[in-house]
């Protein structure tokens, strides 16, 4: 963390809270730009950098497993694959393909995503800087286009496994009939379409707020005297960990809960 700047508190905390955004209809990258087309690519870049990590660790550790005695980074992997797989097979309760593997991205994605939040603010930007960069906001959940659109990816999931548990007649009749009956079916139709809307909207909700709010807490942090920053920072970070992992685990758990309730009559 970094206390040197020539910009003011309230200029620091915005510098570090704006994004670099690409403009796909005019070509301009730039900030404070606006419209549909308007993609925060710094958010988008270390997403998919974080990704793409992730799947090449898990690629490289696949390729070289053993069956005999594992190494310790192969059993911290196992450990992991073995606590995802409980955890579906406690709350999903049918035979999927999608779901297992489902869950383990989201996890680690998530997880690494939220980890880069203990990294001090001002390393990555400064790095970036060199690049010619003025502005780059490095966590991607504390984006809130980030969180909304894993949670769509989730919601359209939803209705796919509502087709692909009841069928089109057993979504139908669900939708129509339930909760209250079928004399009720306006009612019904309007619980079911706030249930299903709620449903990403708090999902991505939770997440971005959680990151969002670490975010700003290490900024100013990092507007303190280096010793109050340290210990402060310290404890923080300590304390911010567990809110990183709860995070992705919520964000799994949630999502196998959700595609569960959608398979299954209930």
């Amino acid at each position: 963390m970094s206390t040197t700047t020539a910009l003011t508190p309230a200029e620091y905390v915005q510098h570090h809270l704006t994004f670099l955004q690409l403009n796909l209809k005019t070509g301009k990258i730039g900030i404070d730009q606006h419209g549909f087309w308007v993609l925060n690519i710094d958010s988008l870049f270390m997403a998919i950098l974080l990704g793409v990590i992730f799947l090449g660790v898990f690629y490289w550790v696949a390729r070289k497993a053993t069956s005999g005695v594992p190494g310790k980074f192969q059993c911290f992997i196992e450990m992991i694959v073995e606590f995802v797989d409980k955890s579906v097979e406690e709350a999903f309760h049918a035979p999927s393909r999608l779901i297992g593997p489902l869950a383990m991205t989201i996890f680690i994605w998530v997880f690494l995503m939220n980890l880069i939040d203990l990294i001090p603010v001002d390393l990555i930007p400064k790095l970036m800087g060199y690049a010619g960069l003025s502005h780059f906001r490095a966590v991607p959940t504390a984006d809130l286009n980030m969180t909304l659109g894993m949670s769509i990816t989730v919601f359209f999931l939803i209705i796919v496994y509502n087709f692909k548990g009841k069928g089109a007649k057993g979504f139908g009749k669900e939708i129509l009939t339930k909760p209250f009956g079928a004399k009720a079916m306006p009612l019904n139709v309007i619980f079911r379409l706030l249930e299903d809307c709620v449903k990403p909207i708090s999902l991505s909700l939770r997440l971005y707020g959680n990151l969002f709010a670490g975010e700003l807490i290490f900024i100013l942090i990092a507007l303190m005297p280096w010793w109050i920053q340290w210990p402060f920072g310290g404890i923080w970070a300590i304390f911010h960990i567990l809110i990183i992992v709860i995070q992705a685990f919520i964000f799994m758990m949630l999502t196998i809960v959700y595609l569960s309730m959608a398979y299954h009559e209930h």
